[in-house]
């Protein structure tokens, strides 16, 4: 089956029982349900760059997991190359494994203090048996190193993480992913946690391996500015929705969604010296376990009126490959 998708998401949920105490359980019955991605529908193309923006607890993480089967699903349909992803299927759940990969947000965290940059990265190779010689096991790694910038790749072998510098924990990482020749990455926060000067140069590296292997990432982060940045397209997500989705100039320039437009706000604008005026939403993001009516955005957007507080908004196009989660989307 052909496709130019990489990746389609249909109708994705995930939900989790949040554990209460023993007195609340005994004075309640009903269970509290974590909504954490409440059915978002995207497709992501081959060689795309799609970024999920949105403040922390939005689901974009969950999004990433789910999409990988990292956290089980409640609904929904994720198809890689035109193939549906079935989590019982053993056959197929390792040749997706191979070829979809995961760079975590902490470079500190992610990988096994107690190993050497060497078994690191020949991990997923001595996991799937790929690979039947010593020589060969070392040739791959070093060809995987010398990818992700680290060069001579022999001065990394028999390192240690914490004899490592942030940026080159990442890359170790990052050839760790590469070394099973992926052709889709969500990539997690993968900058967050370092310095500007080293962010750089791994973004660079991710774009150089985009454009010559034709990778399609799902870019997770909550800075709207590094979005606008290595983007081809932008979705806005809020409490487990998507709230807006389209071409990132698109996004930034000309966002509908009253999210979207204080997100873009209080983003810097280069060429622009005069200040903007900034949006304050009010209220505080609701509580995600309760049980919200309408659009999710409704107790702080400045242009709520009934029918947000009676029916969820659905992801409607505005223009070619712009689609808006909004009442008055064709009014704004």
């Amino acid at each position: 089956m052909t496709t130019d998708f990489a990746v389609e998401v249909k109708d994705l949920k995930v939900y989790f029982e949040i554990k209460r105490g023993l007195v609340e359980d005994l004075f309640s019955k009903k269970k509290k349900i974590l909504k954490a991605v409440d059915g978002i529908s995207f497709n992501l193309a081959k060689g795309e760059i799609l970024s999920l923006v949105g403040e922390s607890g939005s689901g974009k993480t969950t999004t990433g997991k789910a999409i990988l089967q990292l956290v089980e699903t409640e609904t929904g349909e994720v198809k890689f190359f035109g193939e549906e992803v079935k989590p019982k299927d053993r056959s197929f759940m390792r040749r997706f494994r191979q070829k979809a990969q995961m760079i975590f947000q902490d470079p500190y965290q992610s990988v096994n203090p107690r190993n050497i940059v060497i078994d690191i990265v020949a991990e997923p190779l001595d996991v799937n048996h790929l690979v039947k010689t010593k020589k060969e096991r070392t040739d791959r790694v070093k060809h995987a190193l010398e990818q992700a910038g680290l060069e001579p790749a022999e001065d990394f072998y028999h390192r240690y993480p914490h004899e490592l510098s942030g940026g080159q924990r990442q890359r170790v990482v990052l050839a760790s992913s590469m070394i099973m020749d992926p052709t889709f990455i969500v990539a997690d926060e993968p900058v967050s946690m370092l310095d500007a000067s080293i962010r750089t140069g791994i973004l660079r590296l991710m774009l150089d391996l985009r454009d010559t292997k034709q990778l399609s990432y799902l870019f997770i982060t909550h800075d709207l500015s590094l979005a606008w940045l290595i983007s081809d397209r932008i979705a806005i997500m809020y409490l487990g929705k998507i709230m807006e989705i389209g071409n990132a100039d698109e996004i930034i320039y000309r966002g509908v969604h009253p999210y979207t437009k204080a997100l873009t706000a209080i983003m810097p604008t280069p060429g622009v010296n005069k200040r903007k005026e900034r949006i304050v939403l009010p209220g505080e993001t609701p509580n995600p376990t309760e049980d919200l009516r309408g659009c999710k955005f409704n107790s702080r957007c400045p242009l709520a009126h009934d029918l947000c507080w009676e029916e969820s908004p659905e992801l409607i196009e505005i223009e070619k490959g712009h689609l808006v989660a909004c009442h008055l989307a064709h009014k704004l």
